[in-house]
Order: structure tokens, then sequence, then C-alpha cells
């Protein structure tokens, strides 16, 4: 009874948990320009005191950067203690000509026959994370307390890298640490099918400057005479994949395990149409290991991608020149136990194995960490796929993510704690672009979504 009186409230205050969003919406609280400094402490401020009025311990945090806002509620009976993830800065509404509506006056519109929450932040992520702060509040409404103990932070310097975060959570970690912990800023499957989110890659960076002579040469003199190395970086990006699509780099796939069978079955019994997900941007083929489903290759199976080659003469017209030295940007995405060190060394040794003489190889190390993956067997994986289940009537996908969230590896290592990766966007919220928005029916059921997991993880 007590959770469906919390459900209730949810469901009455629908119109005045818009108003708090989009109050919230308004705020210009876009990270990456300094011009917006104010707007991002505006913000955090406004958060505080929100979460203070639930009768938490709230204050905002200054950092190097932006602040923080932490804030600690405590329950009365023994439970898991949850920290809820979340960010409030934005990203920098242009191209203004684009939006229909402006950026920072959000709307509830009709798109496509669906209400839809419309403008920055929408989505990325001030309506996800105020679905948990609805949540808590139906609680305090409906119980006149918390279910669970919750701490809650929030940063504001997502959308730029988060480069406070990490120092942040070193000098708290007593305080921040706790059972679990919930992030917000992740999506469904499609509209009416939630989504956990179980595995993210791992990601190693590195750039290759491959020189040969001391200085750009003339192609008419030195050509055929002279080593060129954007033919020689070429043939070594050539040579990283095989024809199957599978990485030539030795003791690359050590730790790559095969997917969990139960996962695999899963993923081939979604409603996925390769054809229409590669036909969308303009392509007709996975182009990644043979013999993969597409799900596998994006969300479980590593790769390397070149994401940038710089070499001799890239202005206007023609140059006839024979460069002096070639750069390749590559990215490796990691799963499993694969070492991001261990696979650098073993790259690098690939790379030199290949120079011709008169060639040299520098390498520049761009970071790395290794992936992630949420154990299958966790109480809190089971309890919150069953807590979905029951708003939503069909069982909560457990899927991978090709990208990675750094916040979740700090979670991990500095904090010792697993993370449920819970949010409720969708493909078109257009994220990041003109005409952001968030489905009415995301951030409704996201609340009731939130009360129903909290309400499982304390029982």
């Amino acid at each position: 009874m007590a959770l469906a009186q919390v459900l209730a409230a949810i469901d009455k205050n629908l119109d005045r948990s818009l108003e708090r969003l989009f109050a919230l919406m308004r705020i210009e609280s876009v990270s990456t320009d300094p011009a917006f400094a104010k707007n991002c402490r505006a913000a955090a401020e406004w958060l505080a005191k929100e979460l203070a009025t639930l009768g938490l311990d709230a204050g905002v945090r200054d950092t190097k950067g932006h602040p923080m806002v932490v804030a600690h509620g405590k329950a009365v009976a023994p439970a898991p203690h949850v920290l809820f993830y979340g960010h409030y800065d934005v990203q920098p509404a242009d191209p203004l000509p684009l939006w229909q509506t402006p950026a920072f006056e959000p709307q509830l519109r009709e798109v496509g026959g669906r209400k839809v929450i419309v403008g920055r932040g929408s989505a990325d992520d001030k309506g996800q994370l105020m679905t948990f702060v609805e949540a808590v509040r139906a609680f305090v409404e409906a119980e006149g307390k918390l279910p669970l103990p919750v701490t809650i932070l929030l940063e504001g310097e997502e959308e730029t890298g988060s480069p406070s975060l990490a120092p942040f959570l070193e000098a708290n970690k007593n305080e921040l640490k706790a059972d679990v912990a919930l992030v917000c800023d992740t999506d469904m499957w499609n509209d009416t099918m939630p989504a956990i989110t179980t595995m993210l890659r791992g990601l190693m960076l590195e750039e290759v400057i491959i020189k040969a002579a001391d200085r750009d040469l003339h192609s008419g003199l030195f050509g055929g005479a002279a080593i060129n190395p954007i033919r020689v970086l070429g043939r070594i990006i050539a040579s990283v994949h095989d024809d199957d699509g599978r990485i030539a780099v030795p003791g690359f796939y050590d730790g790559a395990d095969e997917l969990d069978p139960e996962i695999k079955a899963q993923w081939t019994a979604l409603d996925f149409s390769e054809s229409k997900f590669l036909g969308e941007i303009g392509l007709s083929k996975p182009a990644g290991e043979k013999g993969r489903h597409v799900l596998e290759q994006i969300w479980s199976r590593p790769t390397c991608d070149v994401n940038g080659i710089i070499g001799g003469y890239t202005g206007t017209g023609s140059k006839t020149v024979i460069p002096a030295q070639a750069s390749a940007k590559f990215s490796f995405r990691l799963v499993g136990k694969q070492n991001p060190e261990a696979i650098r060394a073993s790259f690098r040794d690939f790379v030199r194995k290949q120079l011709p003489p008169d060639c040299e190889a520098e390498f520049l190390a761009h970071g790395g960490s290794p992936a992630l993956q949420l154990p299958l067997t966790s109480p809190y994986l089971k309890k919150a796929r069953e807590a979905l289940a029951a708003e939503w009537g069909t069982p909560a996908v457990l899927k991978g993510s090709g990208g990675s969230i750094p916040i979740v590896g700090n979670f991990k290592r500095d904090l010792g704690m697993d993370s449920l990766l819970i949010g409720f966007g969708v493909d078109d919220d257009r994220i990041h672009s003109p005409n952001e928005k968030y489905n009415l029916t995301s951030f409704h059921k996201g609340a009731r979504s939130w009360a129903r997991i909290l309400d499982a993880l304390r029982s």
C-alpha cells in the first residue's frame, strides 16, 4: 500500500513536477563557456535549495571548475545506501537559428502524436535527474521519510569531460561511498521498453607519428627514391584488420571473453533491424567482425578505429611534396578484462615491426580505461529489473554501451561500487542538437520507475 501512495503522489503532482523541471531548464548552465559560469552556479544553488526542501542535508561544494551539489538523506530502517549521480550542465544551444522555439524557454508540445518536453537539457540531463528527485519527493510526501539512505551527487562539468570529478571523489571518498550507485544518464531500448546498461566498453587512445626525411621533399626530385611516411602509415593502418574484420595486433583479444549466452539470446530476440540501423546513416552492410550480430559489434566486441590522418599538403589545390612525417589517431574500444596498457605496448611493437629502413615511429598516449560490466548475479540488478518490468509491463533489456561513461569507472575504482545505469531517454531525443526533447512519458514513468526501484532496494 505504501508504494501505491508514492506512485499516486507522483501522478497527482505531475504538473508541479514539470514546473520545477522547467525552472531548472531555464537556467543556462552551459559548462564549456566561461561566460555562463554564474549560470552554472545558479543551477547548482537551485538544486541544493530544492533538495533541502525535501529534508536532505544539501549543499554546494566548490571545485576548481563548476561546483558540485551533494545531498544526504537518512532512513529510519536499515537498508542499502544508494548514491545517485546526474549532471546539471548542458551543451551550448548553437546553432540557434535551427531551434523551433528558444532553447532555454522549455515548452510542452505535441510531436508525432507524443507529448514531449522541448528545450536544452530536457533529456541530457536535467529531465533525467529530476525523475529521481521527484521520486524522492513523492516518498517524503506519502511516507514522511526516505525509503533508504540516499546520497545525491550532481556535477556541473560532465559535458566538458568532468575534470573536477576525480579529484572531488578522491577528496571525499568516505562521505560518498555507498552500497550501489545509480546513474541516470542513459536510455531505454525504445519508447515503451526500459533498459539497464550492464556493459560499458573501455577505451585506449593512441597517436602514431611516422618520420622519415629531415624535411619535406620535392616529389619530382626525390619521388621513387625517398620513402614516403604517408605510404608507410597507410600500410600499417591497413594491416590492423584482417579480411574478417578481426584486429591483428598480437594479444589484442586477451581478456575479451565471449558474450554470456543468456544475454546473447536476449539481444538476438530484440526487434532490431541491421539494415535500418545502418540505413539511417547512409550505409548498408556491417563492417565489423564477420559472423557477429551488429549489437554484438557495437556493445560487446573490441574495436580499433582510425579517427584522423594528417600528412603532407592539405590546403587548396596541389603541392608536389613528399612529407617528412605523417600521423594518425587511433581509438581502441575494449571489453571484458582487456588491459589498456598491455594493448598499448603490443600496438606500439606491432607498428615498429613494420617500419622500413629510414623510418621511425613516435607515439603519443591520450589516455585509457578498462571496460566495466555489472555482474549479472547482482541482487541490485535483479530487483531493479523487476521494478522496471512492473512499471513498463515488459522486461527491461540488459544492454551494452559502445561508448564509455567515465564516472562509472571512477565509482568502481575509487569507491568500490558497482553502478546501475538506468535512464529514460530514447534515440530521437536529439541530445546535443537543436530542438532537444524528452518524452513526457519518459519523465512521468521515469519518476514512477525510480520510486519502484527504491522501494525494491529497501526490501
